[in-house]
């Protein structure tokens, strides 16, 4: 006598085998991790979904084993923003766990090979892609070493919110330190009005209220203002004052991600991002597109 399994076992196991394929096929690149030499697994590790997902790893892995639990929407979502899913992935997502999906059109963050492509050529212009939670998701090589070495730190602190509280060469490239904070800070709560429920938001908001004092006291103003660029001074640790204008480019919804670009004000200015780009080991330094038109001042390589 054959045995039918009862539906919700069948949508347990098809949903196991869904996330271990999407899982599988994204390679650390694409979310902004960097690939260590002894990596054997195909695409991300199991707890790589997990910290960009804000879950716990016991939990996801319990998913990809078909275990009964229980999956909020707020999760789901958060997975499909970390697995990278189109909209038709999205839709079977949700559909395979049995959830209303609370926003069904919401964009793929990718990081495209085209993107990673334009930071390059944008060297020793400095230039990172951010999401709205200011997570640092892919940078060129001058950017890496605008502000502290980015390449030293984990993933997970990849993020300008933390640095900008906690990493004392960020906080000391930053001219006006305390002013620069509260705007950050008063941009991100604009930001996370239309992320409260969402784990990654509240795990990243924990993390900032324990670990800085001085980000308690400035969260507690609830100061609130948009994005936008302005002309900033960074002072480099390497090649001293710049003068850079910054930009943001939105990729997709103003809610998204987008281009950050930081364009030289002066010529002085134009030479030390030149240095500073050289100044990267040759493992880490890729071929500059504009360095030439940069140190030479030709039309078309000022500011935007």
């Amino acid at each position: 006598m054959t045995t039918v399994a009862p539906e919700a076992d069948v949508r347990r196991h098809e949903l196991a085998d869904f996330l271990r394929s999407r899982r599988e096929r994204i390679t650390p690149e694409q979310v902004g991790l960097v690939r260590g030499p002894r990596r054997r697994t195909p695409g991300l590790r199991r707890e790589e979904v997990a910290q960009l997902s804000a879950v716990g790893v016991t939990w996801y892995t319990w998913l990809e084993q078909a275990r009964e639990i229980q999956v909020s929407s707020q999760v789901l979502d958060a997975l499909a923003r970390a697995l990278l899913l189109d909209v038709s992935e999205r839709a079977h997502l949700f559909a395979l766990a049995g959830s209303p999906d609370p926003s069904p059109h919401a964009p793929c963050p990718s990081v495209t090979p085209a993107l990673r492509a334009m930071l390059d050529q944008l060297d020793p212009v400095p230039a990172c892609i951010q999401n709205s939670r200011y997570d640092i998701l892919a940078y060129n090589t001058t950017y890496g070493r605008l502000l502290c070495d980015l390449d030293r730190l984990p993933p997970e602190d990849r993020n300008c919110m933390w640095l900008a509280f906690t990493d004392a060469d960020w906080r000391a490239a930053v001219v006006d330190l305390p002013e620069a904070n509260r705007m950050m800070a008063a941009k991100f709560r604009g930001s996370m009005a239309e992320h409260l429920a969402e784990p990654a938001w509240k795990t990243l908001l924990a993390r900032l209220e324990g670990a800085s004092a001085e980000f308690r006291e400035v969260w507690a103003r609830h100061e609130v203002i948009g994005q936008g660029g302005k002309t900033k001074y960074i002072r480099n640790a390497h090649v001293g004052l710049l003068h850079l204008e910054h930009t943001n480019l939105w990729l997709g919804p103003a809610a998204g991600s987008r281009l950050v670009t930081y364009v030289p004000v002066d010529e002085e200015t134009r030479a030390r991002l030149v240095r500073l780009q050289a100044l990267a080991p040759p493992a880490v330094r890729r071929p500059p597109a504009l360095a030439a038109a940069l140190a030479a001042g030709r039309p078309g390589a000022g500011p935007a």
